[in-house]
């Protein structure tokens, strides 16, 4: 089995072997066994935990590049007064995708039931999901204080 310890982000590699199709939860990795959408598998054995976008890619030992696609899973589109919205999204750390027209965060009932009580206008959707990235661009804001 075909070892992956490097990650090449987005727009740093040209043409992908295969490619593994994650989750939002799956994207967060370390060290785990995946499959390919080809059949193949191989062994991802990274230094540290790191969060992967759609389009990041593994660079395996034997050359060969593995693309990351987002699959599909539950989500809500939400509408509405989006600046107000998302600060209320945000003040609870969840993750969200942030349009020009609309939101988009994984189902969550209680977050759901929140939002429609502020006014939202909300659509569930099996869609990719993919929220903004972290405060310095890409990734995942892992925790902090509020002291």
């Amino acid at each position: 089995m075909s070892l992956g310890s490097k990650i090449l982000r987005k727009g740093a590699w040209k043409v992908a072997t295969d490619h593994v199709v994650l989750d939002y939860d799956a994207r967060l990795i370390r060290r785990k066994r995946l499959e390919t959408a080809g059949g193949g598998s191989f062994m991802v054995d990274l230094p540290e935990t790191v969060s992967l976008d759609e389009g990041d890619a593994f660079e395996l030992i034997d050359g060969r590049i593995i693309e990351v696609r987002a699959a599909i899973e539950p989500v809500v589109i939400i509408t509405g007064d989006l600046p107000r919205l998302a600060w209320h999204i945000g003040n609870r750390h969840t993750p969200c995708e942030v349009t020009k027209t609309h939101l988009v965060i994984r189902r969550d009932p209680v977050l759901e039931n929140m939002l429609r009580g502020l006014g939202a206008s909300l659509a569930t959707q099996i869609a990719p999901f993919r929220p903004e990235g972290g405060a310095y661009g890409f990734g995942r804001t892992f925790g902090h204080a509020h002291d």
